[in-house]
């Protein structure tokens, strides 16, 4: 009898822990698929982010992302909730699955690891950039590619079509007297200003 009782007891431990094992698998399964994979679409770049190996990973300019994109801070995306916390950033959006998270470029520092230790300079401690150009209005890049492109035609110059910003550089699209299309500039946020080009037929000028 007791040998009864003994083997029914093993019995339904056998069970319970099979049980726990298929609660855990199914978990685990779980947890899986809420990773999400960066597609291409978000024009994803670099080896990791903010230190290289990390999941998450800084995205450039893209029908997917351009809604998202801000000069004063870094788009991110992360394949799960918890990464995407992890950076202190906002979560703007999420696109199939992965997290969105601008980071103000006043933060972007935040979180990278120190390749000289505690007692060493602070991260991006490198010596100062000169300030960046603003985009809009006077002394702007707007209005030096406005100059450069009445230069280049020798037409005055009526307004700007429409700007185009990437982490690369920024298009800018003048309008010009008797164009049918506008004329497109190429700058940088440091006020370097680079290519002009027709957009329009070469046959219309």
């Amino acid at each position: 009898m007791r040998n009864g009782i003994f083997l029914a007891g093993a019995a339904a431990l056998a069970l319970s822990a099979c049980g726990g094992a298929a609660e855990d698998t199914s978990e685990t399964d779980v947890a899986a698929e809420e990773v999400a994979v960066i597609p291409e679409s978000l024009a994803p770049f670099g080896d990791g982010y903010p230190n290289a190996g990390d999941p998450c990973l800084k995205l450039g300019e893209s029908a997917a992302t351009s809604n998202y994109l801000d000069d004063s801070a870094i788009l991110v995306g992360c394949p799960t909730e918890a990464a995407a916390e992890a950076l202190g950033g906002n979560i703007v959006g999420n696109v199939d699955g992965v997290r969105l998270v601008s980071i103000s470029l006043g933060d972007a520092n935040v979180g990278m690891t120190s390749p000289v230790g505690e007692n060493g300079p602070a991260v991006g401690a490198a010596p100062a950039k000169s300030a960046a150009v603003k985009i809009r209005g006077p002394n702007s890049l707007e209005s030096k590619c406005a100059d450069k492109v009445g230069r280049e035609t020798g037409a005055p110059v009526i307004g700007t079509n429409r700007i185009e910003e990437s982490e690369a550089a920024i298009a800018i699209y003048i309008n010009v007297q008797g164009g049918e299309e506008p004329w497109r500039c190429l700058a940088y946020r440091d006020g370097t200003i680079g290519e002009v080009m027709y957009t329009g037929s070469e046959g219309a000028l």
